[in-house]
């Protein structure tokens, strides 16, 4: 039991690190170029995402994971103030497998998310993102740079989450 418990709390440490709260000036690694498609079956190249020079997130997420569905729809109530707020758009990547994608849409659909939803079905967006556990978000400058990520989600993380994206908005001019 003592080890289970020792176990568990490494796991948590290491998450808890994997957070890492850098600021805007700070670039972590940019977007890599593979292959996904979105929920109408188009492919889309990963390092061709943009949004107009305003800050995006990428959130790594699964049907099968409670805590990723409890942050999607968590940042769903707020997320529409988030957009007019800093313009913030987010892109849902699903890593379910050929199996389970199809539960995708339908449960995007019931949730009503009003996200870009894409899928990762070979896993390579999170292989080449470096994305071992679900949830995993990142936000990405204008300039298509990660400079955030953490995993796991907890009540009130989505606080933290767009204290980022609001800073990343004030350090950089909007390009149009």
């Amino acid at each position: 039991m003592k080890n289970i418990l020792f176990a568990a709390l490494l796991i948590f440490i290491g998450t808890t690190l994997l957070a890492q709260e850098t600021g805007a000036d700070k670039v972590l690694f940019k977007l890599p170029n593979v292959t996904v498609t979105d929920m109408k079956g188009s492919k889309i190249n990963t390092d061709k995402l943009f949004n107009d020079g305003k800050p995006m997130i990428i959130s790594f997420w699964a049907t099968w994971c409670k805590p990723c569905i409890k942050e999607l729809t968590t940042i769903a109530d707020v997320y529409e103030e988030w957009q007019e707020e800093t313009g913030v758009k987010l892109y849902a990547v699903s890593i379910d497998d050929s199996r389970s994608s199809g539960q995708v849409k339908t449960l995007v659909n019931g949730k009503g998310w009003d996200y870009e939803v894409l899928l990762d079905m070979n896993s390579e967006f999170k292989r080449a993102m470096n994305v071992n556990a679900v949830p995993h978000t990142f936000v990405v400058n204008g300039k298509g740079e990660i400079v955030w990520q953490h995993t796991s989600f907890s009540e009130g993380a989505e606080l933290d989450l767009i204290n980022v994206v609001r800073k990343l908005n004030a350090a950089e001019p909007v390009s149009h």
